[in-house]
């Protein structure tokens, strides 16, 4: 897998993309020094990246999280340390950009300089089996509400098509047509197929790209 310094992870509520973004600074932890993931799902959704910080510590991984993360304050704040991101080089940076378009908004702070760097992707994250994003309809309109608001384009799509620990073989292999359609109506290439660790070895072969997930914890999503 190619690298980015900075990597952001953006979808619908209940795509994945927190879970993805944990594993995926997990990884990058493997071949780089400094590695932070920073938390801006700022708006109290149910499963966030901070609920995994113990472990992310444990591993030498740089938790950075709204002040407001797990409490009933629903503002668009984020902490001074976030803009190390931007500001101090010598970090690869995950971002989890949260689930709707206030996330993404206060992204938006940080995307000049970003954009002047030019060394990040935007991941769409995809689950074909959740109501809002199993169709291409409301896949665009997310990537619209996304983009809009933190000004920063996606760049290639994750497909995380999943139905938790009901997830077969045959549910991953079917779910590369629904992506596909996707990568084709959005102008973007699949990144990667995620699939959870048990389900790695059988479809290595079978499908480009595929990266294992470990399950966060707390078993809310995939």
């Amino acid at each position: 897998m190619e690298y980015k310094r900075i990597t952001l992870f953006a979808g619908h509520y209940g795509s994945g993309k927190t879970n993805i973004a944990v594993n995926w600074a997990l990884e990058m932890k493997k071949h780089e020094e400094r590695v932070m993931l920073a938390d801006m799902d700022i708006v109290n959704p149910y499963y966030r990246a901070k609920d995994s910080a113990d472990d992310m510590e444990k591993a030498g991984i740089r938790v950075i999280s709204s002040f407001f993360a797990n409490s009933n304050v629903d503002l668009p704040a984020l902490p001074q340390d976030i803009y190390a991101i931007v500001d101090d080089k010598s970090w690869h940076a995950i971002i989890d950009v949260g689930g709707d378009d206030r996330g993404a908004l206060a992204l938006g702070r940080l995307v000049p300089q970003i954009v002047e760097e030019n060394d990040y992707e935007m991941l769409l994250v995809i689950n074909r089996f959740r109501p809002l994003t199993r169709d291409i309809e409301g896949i665009s309109e997310v990537v619209a509400e996304i983009e809009a608001a933190c000004r920063l384009p996606f760049t290639a799509i994750v497909n995380n098509s999943n139905l938790g620990a009901e997830t077969t073989e045959e549910d991953i292999i079917s779910s590369m047509n629904y992506a596909n359609e996707v990568s084709a109506r959005c102008g973007l290439p699949i990144k990667m197929t995620t699939v959870e660790k048990s389900l790695y070895e059988p479809l290595k072969d079978r499908i480009p790209g595929l990266f294992p997930l470990s399950l966060q914890k707390r078993p809310t999503e995939f």
